[in-house]
């Protein structure tokens, strides 16, 4: 075993080996650090979607109670020979809001991008590799 390396740290390959060696440990060290990025951002994204969902999940909490409130109380001063036309006008707004909520929430979710930097450097990482600049 001892002879083996010895030739293999002499002889004419040698630079080409240790080349190879230095290329491998860059490439490692490369991944290593994007990984590291990409994981320092999915903690990042899952704090903050904690944090979102907690706001929106207290927001919607407060403004369900609010809103049965203010129509108990609009339902209660309509004569009650107009009720169940404005109960009928009230779900068609709410409903059409909630579609409107839906249709905003979805746009949004389509424009955020996860992983944004790390795609970014993977990019620049890609083009350096290929020798573009």
């Amino acid at each position: 075993m001892n002879e083996h390396e010895q030739s293999r740290a002499q002889g004419p390959a040698k630079g080409v080996l240790d080349i190879g060696q230095r290329i491998i440990t860059i490439l490692v060290g490369m991944v290593e650090s994007r990984l590291k990025l990409a994981v320092v951002e999915l903690e990042e994204e899952k704090a903050n979607l904690i944090q979102l969902m907690l706001l929106v999940g207290i927001t919607l909490l407060f403004t369900a109670f609010g809103l049965m409130s203010l129509l108990i109380l609009l339902f209660w001063a309509i004569d009650p020979a107009y009720r169940v036309m404005a109960l009928g006008t009230t779900t068609g707004v709410l409903l059409f809001l909630a579609v409107v909520g839906v249709i905003w929430t979805l746009v949004k979710v389509k424009r955020t991008t996860l992983l944004a930097e790390t795609r970014k450097q993977l990019e620049l990482d890609r083009a350096a590799l290929e020798g573009k600049k």
